[in-house]
């Protein structure tokens, strides 16, 4: 938006960012939003399942060419490959393993060899739906919570669900079964599309007009004179880097909430996202918890609030599995999962493998002083009910304080390596890697280190 004063920006900041941010986010998303709407409808009907199972993946291969054209065909393939090893290892114990291998194989070929990287990239969420999909169903066969493999379009159906295959969340086999029911509209119903709606709206402009601009404007915390100054963002201080740092980290939290609210809404729309306890049908479903991640107890809690249906993906499917290797183990294996399923980028991987150094050290540290002080002091907060004599005790909440600041920082530090201009690196895994190092070396590596110090601490006072 230009260099302005404070007055200026704020005169500007309506029609010239606003506005066109709302109005874009709606003429994108509109007709995905009408589909997933009219399959709601559908599923009303009576028709018979597997009318239901069509129509859903007519509507998602409707809504794949409107986001990707033609280069759906790897989505579309990436499925029939899926399916292709379910029923050929359908007599097998082992298909959740043998499915995960296979489809990180395809996601990696592809990645490198079938196209180029920016288009695979753009295709990259709905990729992701789909394989955790697969796999889930795979592992859920081998334990026996799915009984038989579904049929070719039962299963296709459950990969196309329209409310999930552009911008996730991952769900069950079990909740796109109960969604074709079709549940009667309510205004509990109405009520969450809408107000989820209006949450992924505000969290798009948010990091679109708000977070790039928040100290100069917003929080003028050098004053109108570097406001004026074109070389704001030469700054070499310490502090103006992390405050830098800090607007890059929130930009891609809220961005983060935008996609999370509005598959929220996709989902909720298109009749999936409820729960049900007797005869009472609760919408909640919930993809990210936005207080959670800015204002953490821990990075723990960031981790699991950051996208709830992927964090249940991750520890039902990855980590239980991986948990007889050992606990540390079993995180790396799963953040190290994650950041395949993310794709091969530089910046998504060291940011998810630091994360999981990051959470093992804090857990285990933590639950260290909390058997120390016999206090509440967990990276998760203890309930009621605890055997924790000190609770509520003054020194207790300001160490449970400075762990969140600490947390805050490992966000700030992490978030820096997102921003607009890696969009643009993709093409050139060397630009981001270099990117990626900058960034972290103008912060003194400062996570990394604190990490460490950590670590050392917890093996001092470890029996």
């Amino acid at each position: 938006m230009g260099t302005f004063s404070r007055q200026e920006f704020f005169q500007e900041l309506a029609h010239g960012c606003l506005l066109p941010t709302a109005q874009q986010g709606l003429e994108q998303v509109w007709q995905l939003l009408v589909i997933c709407l009219l399959c709601r409808l559908l599923w009303m009907l009576g028709l018979p399942s597997s009318v239901k199972h069509v129509c859903t993946v007519a509507g998602g291969f409707y809504t794949l060419y409107l986001f990707f054209e033609l280069h759906m065909i790897w989505v579309v393939l990436l499925s029939l490959l899926c399916y292709l090893i379910l029923f050929l290892c359908r007599h097998s114990s082992i298909r959740g393993t043998f499915l995960s291998i296979t489809v990180l194989i395809y996601l990696l070929l592809g990645e490198l060899h079938m196209m180029d990287t920016t288009t695979w990239h753009k295709m990259r969420g709905s990729q992701m739906v789909v394989a955790m999909k697969a796999i889930s169903l795979a592992f859920d066969l081998d334990r026996g919570v799915v009984t038989s493999v579904p049929s070719p379009i039962e299963f296709m159906g459950y990969i196309y669900f329209v409310g999930t295959v552009i911008f996730g969340p991952w769900i069950s086999f079990s909740s796109y079964k109960e969604a074709l029911e079709g549940r009667k509209l309510s205004f509990s119903w109405f009520l969450k599309v809408s107000v989820s709606w209006v949450k992924s709206q505000i969290c798009l402009v948010i990091s679109n007009c708000v977070a790039p601009y928040l100290f100069p404007y917003f929080i003028p915390v050098y004053g109108e004179k570097l406001l004026r100054s074109k070389k704001r963002r030469k700054i070499r201080g310490s502090v103006a880097r992390w405050l830098l740092a800090y607007e890059n980290a929130v930009s891609f939290h809220f961005s983060n909430y935008f996609v999370g609210y509005l598959s929220e809404t996709t989902t909720t729309l298109a009749g999936a996202g409820f729960t049900e306890e007797k005869e009472n049908l609760k919408w909640d479903m919930t993809v990210t918890k936005p207080l959670n991640v800015e204002f953490p107890r821990s990075m723990v809690e960031v981790v699991t609030s950051w996208n709830l249906p992927m964090s249940r993906f991750l520890h039902t499917y990855v980590f239980k599995s991986a948990l007889k290797f050992g606990t540390f183990s079993a995180i790396l294996v799963t953040y190290t999962a994650s950041a395949l399923l993310h794709g091969l980028s530089f910046h998504l991987g060291a940011v998810l493998l630091s994360l999981g150094f990051i959470t093992y050290i804090e857990h285990v540290l933590r639950k260290r002083l909390a058997s120390m002080f016999n206090a509440c002091i967990l990276s998760k907060k203890c309930q009621p009910n605890c055997t924790h004599q000190n609770k509520k005790a003054l020194w207790v909440y300001m160490i449970n304080v400075a762990f969140s600041s600490l947390a805050v920082l490992h966000l700030t530090y992490l978030g820096s390596v997102f921003n607009s201009s890696v969009d643009y690196m993709d093409e050139d895994e060397d630009d981001v890697t270099h990117h990626t190092i900058q960034k972290w070396s103008e912060l003194s590596w400062t996570s990394h280190w604190v990490t460490f110090g950590c670590w050392v601490l917890y093996r001092l006072i470890l029996k």
